[in-house]
């Protein structure tokens, strides 16, 4: 039977894209969208306030022009090299917290794409395939080796969801694993209710990659 589910965002294959380091561990989900912005229950919107508390010098309030607000030229979000990046890595516990999907709207809307650490709370982590971002765990020493190249501003990482594979231009390749039916869902842009309208007898045989 062919999938005629219509897609919920952009499929999601294979790009590149410069990496936006967030070097703190248990990063939660009010530091990534402050409570105050979670009045919307809309899924777009919420990407000039995201990391808000650290990336503003002011009190951010719903609705405020961020345009005009002061930046804290500190944050990385904030510097020329990172304000476009699609991959975004951290460490350990990365998404912690309370179970606001918010957080997730928030990353997705500013524009990232794959979130990568060595490990995620598992709302956090369940709520990024539900919106289409790519959750990656990689160990320890990868997350430090990436953490080295970013540091540099301009480093750039492939990410191949077809392979399951993160690389770079200097050799680095390392596959990671994604469950099929979630790595399906990314490829074909796909969200919960679009998934609920596919009978299972539509979908391919899926095996585990990575």
């Amino acid at each position: 039977m062919k999938n005629t589910a219509q897609s919920a965002w952009e499929p999601f294959v294979t790009f590149e894209s410069v990496v936006v380091p967030i070097d703190q561990a248990n990063v939660d989900t009010d530091a990534i969208i402050p409570k105050q912005f979670l009045k919307s229950i809309e899924r777009t919107g919420f990407g000039d306030n995201l990391f808000d508390e650290w990336r503003y010098l002011d009190h951010g309030e719903p609705g405020q022009d961020c345009s005009s607000r002061p930046e804290n030229p500190d944050f990385v979000l904030n510097q020329a090299d990172y304000r476009n990046a699609q991959v975004m890595i951290g460490r350990r516990n990365f998404g912690c917290g309370s179970s606001r999907e918010h957080a997730v709207w928030a990353l997705r809307d500013f524009g990232i794409r794959v979130v990568i650490a060595p490990s995620f709370a598992d709302i956090f982590f369940n709520n990024c395939f539900k919106n289409g971002l790519l959750p990656v765990v990689l160990e320890p020493a990868v997350i430090d080796q990436l953490f080295t190249s970013a540091a540099g501003g301009e480093y750039q990482l492939t990410v191949d969801l077809e392979a399951c594979q993160i690389r770079d231009d200097d050799g680095l390749e390392r596959d990671f694993l994604v469950d099929p039916l979630r790595r399906q869902c990314l490829i074909e842009g796909l969200d919960d209710i679009a998934i609920a309208a596919i009978s299972l007898c539509s979908w391919p045989p899926l095996t585990w990659c990575g």
